[in-house]
């Protein structure tokens, strides 16, 4: 293919791709890293196990990136083998060894020597298997089975699809993240959750053990490589932190914290984490209007749709160095707010938020059937002229309407969502959930946020991106392009400008493919585009702030394949707008 490529497509190795610690929330010190060549084949699907393979493939690159190697598409019918021989380090020698995926999409069976050691459904989830009792030696055969429908099925898969078009891409299927394995001790601490608590100056802190036995667990926290305090804690307890510094995206604090497992006279764990004290919440503000609040105070959150898609990468960023570029760029142009859109990513991408200062709006991945184009397109943007703060009065119970008829994907979905709730539960930028988006796959929504909010009452919950509100979650979210935003009337929510602009140009050079490239509002230069969001800032948005409007989120970071209405252009090559004429804007951005 001759697609564009990003600008740090030669700076991958693919001998030893992505190689940074995977995981940097849970950190251990014995860990080996499998990215980089797998023998792969393309079988139909009734083959056992391959006689021989293909050729090669770079994990953790999608079959479909150029990345990968491979460059080919994968069909629903076929299956997609994977094949390493792996060697162990001395230090796993008397240890449990634990193998670990970032991502797989969709359904994996792993073998080790052969043998089955476990399978895992979802696309978007990290998941771990034990494979101590199936190895002998120092040496293993590691291979690991896969089957994707992509848009052929209802599982939860975000924007992919077989033939990219318009705002569909190009799938993601087989392993897209970082593919790696620890040496653990017998007795050793399987997971903490972390829930900072500024009200009352504390850290709350759940450990989970890896079996029925008894241990000591001692808990340090540091600033800054200062230790601050340390104390033995149960499994369920708190760490008060005097003095403590707030998270803010002005002021990214964080706070480092070791935990050591000890049994009878041994260490039998250490754990290296992190956290950040902040608190969201609902409050009122001088006017007496409902606002979102940062750490008690009123806080006006600008951010960017992001889509996390790469064009030589698909889903998976070349390098960890790309993944801070976009962070860091968006927020040299004065955004303080990122909005991951129906995608989850990898725990570093997360990790240079948490790092560099960015909120982060978590969305879950839609699936279920493609929602139908009369309740994706005709209906709300017919109904926005009509009425040009859309609020449908449609009751997301009529499942196979929103294409959601079947008990196993509404159940499937759900399982899904708690799973990436618990896996990103620690993130201290994260700041809000949204479920659903646009109604594609929506179901039960306010009862779902509700759900969410019972789970995790430290965050913010958009319970129903969009369309079709349901009169739930934290705040009223509004979805508007090409049609004039106004404030809606008798709201006790905060409302947010959850998706709006996508303003665009194409640049020669710099796109997918020029014949097919489309935006919502189409401009032929830097200038012009510029002119176009400054004047949609200065006229529509910036008067709306005074008047309650309490977040935004422009779309969006970068171009992805054909849509071209990014800040970025998809190979981050150019930025498209006038930097200094953003960053003024920005500056204006606030209550």
């Amino acid at each position: 293919m001759s697609h564009i490529k990003t600008v740090f497509y030669n700076d991958v190795n693919p001998e030893k791709p992505l190689d940074e610690y995977p995981r940097p929330q849970f950190v251990r010190d014995s860990w080996l890293n499998l990215n980089g060549y797998f023998d792969y084949k393309i079988t139909n699907a009734d083959v056992a196990f391959p006689d021989n393979y293909d050729g090669r493939i770079v994990v953790p690159f999608a079959i479909e990136s150029a990345l990968s190697g491979v460059e080919k598409t994968f069909l629903p019918t076929e299956r997609l083998w994977y094949r390493k021989n792996v060697k162990l380090p001395s230090e796993f020698k008397s240890k449990r060894a634990i193998l670990h995926f970032g991502a797989v999409d969709w359904e994996t069976k792993v073998f080790v020597n052969k043998k089955l050691v476990g399978s895992h459904l979802g696309g978007y989830c990290s998941f771990s298997f034990d494979i101590t009792d199936y190895i002998d030696s120092d040496e293993f055969e590691l291979i690991v089975f896969v089957f994707d429908p992509t848009d052929t099925g209802w599982q939860q898969r975000g924007k992919q699809a077989m033939k990219s078009h318009g705002f569909w891409y190009t799938a993601t299927s087989g392993i897209w993240q970082t593919v790696w394995m620890e040496a653990v001790d017998e007795k050793h601490i399987e997971s903490v959750k972390l829930t900072p608590d500024t009200d009352n100056s504390k850290i709350k802190i759940e450990t989970t053990l890896s079996g029925g036995f008894e241990c000591k667990i001692k808990a340090t926290v540091l600033d800054s490589g200062k230790e601050i305090v340390s104390k033995e804690i149960g499994l369920n307890d708190e760490i008060e932190i005097e003095n403590f510094k707030y998270w803010s995206p002005e002021e990214p604090n964080l706070y480092d914290i070791k935990f050591e497992l000890k049994c009878g006279r041994k260490i039998t764990d250490k754990v290296t984490s992190y956290f950040g004290m902040r608190k969201f919440s609902i409050g009122k503000d001088e006017k007496n209007l409902p606002r979102l609040f940062l750490n008690n105070k009123p806080y006006f959150q600008n951010g960017l749709l992001d889509q996390g898609y790469w064009a030589d990468g698909g889903l998976t960023a070349p390098t960890d160095e790309a993944m801070i570029y976009d962070i860091k760029k968006m927020k040299e142009l004065g955004f303080n707010m990122l909005r991951k859109h129906i995608k989850v990513e990898p725990a570093r991408w997360y990790y240079h938020c948490d790092k560099l200062g960015m909120l982060v709006w978590q969305d879950m991945v839609s699936g279920g059937k493609e929602l139908n184009v009369f309740h994706a397109g005709i209906l709300p943007n017919v109904y926005g002229f009509v009425n040009p703060i859309v609020n449908i009065p449609f009751k997301d119970n009529k499942y196979k309407i929103f294409n959601r008829g079947e008990q196993l994907w509404r159940d499937n979905f759900k399982s899904e969502l708690f799973e990436i709730l618990n896996m990103l539960y620690n993130v201290p930028s994260i700041c809000c959930w949204v479920p659903f988006n646009e109604g594609w796959g929506q179901f039960d929504a306010k009862e779902i946020g509700d759900e969410v909010k019972a789970f995790d009452p430290t965050r913010f919950v958009d319970h129903a991106s969009g369309w079709y509100d349901q009169r739930g979650g934290d705040f009223r979210s509004i979805h508007k392009y090409i049609v004039p935003v106004t404030a809606p009337k008798k709201e006790e929510r905060p409302f947010v400008l959850s998706e709006f602009g996508g303003y665009s140009e194409i640049i020669d050079g710099h796109v997918w493919n020029k014949q097919k490239s489309f935006g919502y509002m189409m401009y032929k230069s830097k200038e012009t585009l510029t002119k176009a969001y400054k004047n949609l800032f200065e006229k529509q948005i910036i008067p709306l702030i005074s008047k309650g409007l309490s977040a935004t989120v422009y779309t969006q970071v970068s171009d992805v394949e054909f849509e071209v209405n990014g800040l970025l252009t998809y190979d981050r090559a150019l930025v498209k707008v006038d930097e200094e004429t953003v960053k003024d804007i920005n500056k204006r951005m606030c209550y």
